[in-house]
C-alpha cells in the first residue's frame, strides 16, 4: 500500500529523530506533512491534542515526541521524565484511536531492555530484569508507551506498533551539557578543550562500557522503511510488541573519546573519573529482524561523527 498521499503527522518534528524523518520522508516524495512545535500544541495537555486531531484528521501518525536526555538528567529529573512521556504518548495514542488514525508507529528507547540483558538485545528480552536505575522512570514510560501500541492492536485491531531505536546522534542533537547524550556531550567537552587550550579532558565513569551508535538519518530511513514494509499484524504475530533499529555494532566509550578528539583536533590528555556511574556495561540491540526484512544501516560512525562536529561548528559558531 502507498501512503505518499496521505496525511502524516510527525510528533516531535522539531527535534533531531522527528526533523530527520520529515527529511527523509520529502526525498521519497510524501507531500502531505503536518508537523507542530512544541510551542504550537503542548502534547501533554489532552485536550490540545484531542483538538488537534479534530481538525487535522491525520491518517499516520509518527510518534518520535519525547522528554529526553543524558544520565544526568535522567537521574536528577526522574518524576518530569516519567510523566511528561507517559502523558505524551497516552495523549497521542488515544487521540489517534478515537480519530481512526490508520497507522501510528512509536519510537521507543533501547534502555528499556534490562540493564544485564544478554547482549545481543533481542526484542523478546523486554520485561526479563531489572532495568538501569539511572534511567528507569523513562525505561517504563517507553515500555508502558509499546505495551499501550500492542493493547490498541489486541483489543481494537489498530495497526499501532513501536520501534526501538539504538543510542541516536547527529545534526540537531542537544549539546547541553547538562542533559545531553554521550556524543554530543563528547563533541562539546572536547570542542571546548580545545578553543581553551585545556591540557585534559575528564570523562565521567571507567571509559569501559560499550554502546551501539546510529546516525540519525539512518534511523529515519529505517523508520520509512517500516511505515512501507511493517504492519502491527505482521510485528505481533510473531509474539513481539516491537522491532530493535540499530547497526548491530557496538565500541567502547573511551574508543569513541579518542575517535571524537581526533575528529575535533584535541591534542590533549583524557582522564576518566570512576567515580561517576557508567550506566548499562553493555547495550548492543540485535537487528536480525530488520536485515532479514532488507533494512542495514549505511552511515558508518566516524562518517556520522564528522557530519554531526560539522554541523555542531555551523550552528555554534564557536561556543
Amino acid at each position: 500500500m502507498s501512503w505518499r498521499n496521505k496525511k502524516i503527522y510527525i510528533a516531535g518534528s522539531g527535534g533531531m529523530v522527528g526533523s530527520a524523518v520529515g527529511k527523509n520522508l520529502e526525498s521519497k516524495g510524501y507531500n502531505n506533512l503536518v508537523r507542530r512545535t512544541s510551542k504550537e500544541l503542548n502534547l501533554i495537555n489532552q485536550a490540545e491534542v484531542e483538538s488537534f486531531f479534530e481538525r487535522e484528521k491525520p491518517a499516520i501518525v509518527i510518534l518520535s515526541a519525547a522528554k529526553v536526555g543524558g544520565i544526568l538528567a535522567n537521574n536528577h529529573q526522574r518524576a518530569d521524565f516519567i510523566y511528561d512521556n507517559l502523558m505524551i504518548e497516552a495523549n497521542v495514542i488515544q487521540a489517534a484511536f478515537k480519530h481512526r488514525v490508520e497507522k501510528l508507529i512509536f519510537l521507543g528507547s533501547s534502555c528499556i531492555y534490562p540493564k544485564n540483558a544478554p547482549q545481543p538485545i533481542k526484542e523478546e528480552y523486554l520485561l526479563s530484569g531489572l532495568l538501569e536505575y539511572t534511567n528507569e522512570p523513562y525505561a517504563v514510560a517507553k515500555i508502558a508507551g509499546v505495551k499501550l501500541c500492542e493493547s490498541f492492536y489486541r483489543q481494537h485491531d489498530c495497526d499501532f506498533f513501536s520501534v526501538m531505536p539504538t543510542n541516536l546522534y547527529g545534526e540537531r542533537d542537544n549539546f547541553d551539557l547538562q542533559s545531553s547524550h554521550v556524543i554530543p556531550a563528547l563533541i562539546r567537552k572536547f570542542h571546548e578543550a580545545k578553543t581553551q587550550q585545556s591540557e585534559k579532558v575528564i570523562l565521567w565513569g571507567s571509559g569501559t562500557p560499550r554502546r551501539e551508535f546510529l546516525y540519525v538519518d539512518d534511523l529515519a530511513d529505517a523508520v520509512v522503511f517500516l511505515l512501507e514494509n511493517m504492519t502491527a499484524k505482521k510485528l505481533y504475530e510473531q509474539k513481539i510488541s516491537h522491532i530493535n533499529i540499530g547497526a548491530g555494532v557496538d565500541v567502547e566509550i573511551s574508543e569513541l573519546a579518542n575517535i571524537i578528539k581526533e575528529i575535533v583536533g584535541y591534542k590533549g590528555k583524557i582522564d576518566y573519573d570512576a567515580t561517576k556511574p557508567d550506566g548499562t556495561p553493555r547495550k548492543l540491540m540485535d537487528v536480525s529482524r530488520l536485515n532479514k526484512l532488507g533494512w542495514k544501516y549505511t552511515i558508518s560512525l566516524e562518517d556520522g561523527l564528522r557530519k554531526t562536529y560539522d554541523w555542531f561548528l555551523k550552528e555554534s559558531a564557536g561556543v
